[in-house]
């Protein structure tokens, strides 16, 4: 799903740096003789996960034509400081009219998917079977890149938007009435769509349980609340866990197995990865 959508994403980045789509705008690049041409690599200065391609290449496809990128890892792989990621050759011009473009997507994109891999590899020392959700909570315009990186760092995706999921929340329940007059239109309206209910405390999980929900969110539980919602649950639905998980808290619920962690950090608080071109 996100492929069709990487090239308006990139077209549009583009417009935005040049107020156009034509290399020419570029009044620096304009210093240097059109004729000159360029080699060179771009690094990681850190340790990271790779994520951005496809992104990449499409930059360069669109503004530097006659660039010819040749990789050396792809989405996912484990990388070290240092370490190339991909070399190139062409118009000088041109490429560094895409270095910015391009690059602000490689280290976006791999931020969160090397964010999502830390919490993978937590719950993986732990031996833990929580599963790290995203989260609707993301770049405006680049969701369905950031969700990509997600997976790309080892993680799964929550719903992807208003469409395709119910995420029925207090406001939901308030203006529909109750809790099981909500769950009760969702699956007569899309009897086939996922049915997750945002819930507060234990009876309102009992509720969720009773309407016939699939997951319930278990908004802001303590530790000791969660393991009895776990225990309530008897397996009888999914339970995920939500709200500011991070650093120790985010162990502690990961070491109750429970079935989901949702953490909207991994899209909304990007710490680029940084990355540098260097010409030969």
């Amino acid at each position: 799903m996100y492929q069709q959508h990487i090239p308006a994403q990139v077209t549009a980045a583009l417009q935005e740096d040049l107020n156009g789509l034509s290399a020419d705008l570029d009044i620096t690049a304009q210093l240097i003789p059109s004729e000159q041409l360029a080699t060179g690599k771009v690094i990681t200065r850190q340790d990271a996960v790779v994520c951005g391609v496809e992104w990449v290449n499409e930059t360069f496809s669109q503004i530097a034509k006659n660039t010819t990128v040749e990789w050396q890892v792809k989405d996912g792989d484990n990388v070290v400081a240092n370490q190339t990621l991909f070399t190139f050759s062409g118009p000088a011009r041109e490429i560094l009219t895409a270095e910015r473009t391009a690059l602000n997507f490689l280290q976006m994109l791999s931020a969160t998917a090397t964010s999502t891999q830390h919490y993978v590899n937590e719950i993986a020392a732990m031996q833990s079977t929580t599963k790290i959700l995203d989260t609707r909570k993301t770049i405006p315009s680049l969701r369905l890149a950031q969700k990509y990186a997600v997976t790309c760092g080892g993680g799964q995706n929550h719903r992807i938007g208003l469409f395709d999921a119910y995420l029925i929340k207090e406001n939901h329940i308030f203006a529909a009435g109750s809790i099981d007059a909500a769950v009760t239109t969702a699956k007569q309206l899309n009897p086939s769509a996922k049915v997750e209910v945002e819930v507060e405390s234990l009876d309102e999980l009992q509720l969720a349980m009773d309407a016939g929900a699939d997951i319930v969110m278990l908004d802001n539980f303590t530790v000791e609340m969660t393991a009895q919602a776990r225990k309530l649950s008897n397996g009888k639905v999914k339970l995920e866990a939500s709200g500011n998980m991070d650093g120790e808290k985010f162990k502690a619920y990961a070491q109750l197995n429970i079935d989901y962690i949702s953490i909207g950090g991994l899209t909304k608080h990007v710490d680029a990865i940084d990355l540098s071109m260097r010409f030969d």
